[in-house]
């Protein structure tokens, strides 16, 4: 059997960003419009502060207006809701994305649910995922949008019908990819770490979503052959290399076991340069989004 296709995330998220820039100088030319996103961090995680710098040069590049607020890790609720207060009511603020993770003794549910549901660009408020699980058009979480993207490249001829299982029950990623999954027919299985027979359970899958966390859980022979595999973990590891690894250095990989994974799916996507590439482009194209609806166009 022929190594899987690698989905690139490069590639299709840049055809994303094109797009938007290309919206956004419609709406400035023809209504005067520059959509909006801002983008608030608490304290200094490395990752985040990637993430948050991506997302802010990403924004400008686009030619849309982009804030970043970067508050200590020592920041109490009230002045975090303060400052969301005053993002929601700012009209040149269309989109607001909280990085999360929040640190310790900060309330998620709260911050996430202070936001405008209008601006709340990754999707993550009651009001939003309650529409997305409804079937109403609403703003829908940017990496389980990124991913479907990446399956309709790989299966232009659509993806009714197959089998779908999703390992991992987040409310950042299981629960709003297993949604967007059944909207385009799919028939769904959401699995987790405590799933029995995972193993068993993933081979059956037609189109399998690695979302659970844990570095290269699933294993090459999880997969079924010919398999779509979507790997959305972000895991930091130690090296292989015994000096780099003494040396406290790291790496990123994802959930599924990309080198075994290569031998035996029909494709598959890397872990980093696939998914996360996908969830900032998708994070411009929902401001966007935002902003139209905002200004009633």
């Amino acid at each position: 059997m022929a190594e899987a296709r690698i989905i690139e995330g490069r590639a299709l998220s840049d055809a994303v960003e094109a797009e938007v820039a290309a919206e956004v100088a419609r709406l400035k030319a023809e209504h005067g419009l520059q959509p909006g996103l801002a983008v608030v961090l608490v304290g200094d995680d490395p990752a985040s502060q990637i993430y948050v710098r991506s997302k802010g040069e990403r924004s400008l590049a686009a030619g849309m207006h982009s804030e970043t607020h970067r508050l200590p890790a020592g920041t109490d609720m009230e002045t975090l809701l303060a400052l969301i207060g005053r993002l929601n009511a700012d009209p040149k603020v269309h989109g607001i994305l909280v990085q999360l993770p929040l640190p310790k003794g900060l309330d998620e549910r709260r911050v996430i649910d202070a936001l405008d549901p209008a601006k709340d660009v990754d999707g993550l408020t009651l009001i939003n995922a309650g529409r997305l699980a409804s079937g109403f058009p609403g703003l829908t979480p940017c990496t389980p949008l990124g991913c479907m993207m990446m399956l309709r490249d790989v299966h232009p001829e659509g993806l009714a019908g197959k089998r779908a299982v999703v390992v991992g029950r987040s409310v950042l990623v299981g629960r709003p990819i297993a949604q967007l999954l059944l909207q385009a027919d799919c028939t769904v299985t959401i699995a987790h770490s405590r799933t029995r027979d995972l193993a068993e359970l993933c081979r059956e899958a037609d189109i399998l979503v690695a979302a659970v966390g844990r570095p290269r859980m699933i294993k090459g022979d999880w997969i079924k052959p010919g398999a779509t595999v979507i790997d959305v973990g972000i895991n930091r590891v130690p090296f292989d290399n015994p000096e780099k690894a003494a040396a406290g250095k790291t790496k990123v990989v994802g959930d599924v076991a990309y080198k075994e994974a290569l031998k035996v799916a029909g494709a598959v996507t890397p872990a980093p340069g696939g998914v996360g590439l996908m969830t900032v482009a998708c994070l411009l194209a929902n401001t966007v989004q935002a902003a139209k609806a905002q200004a009633g166009l």
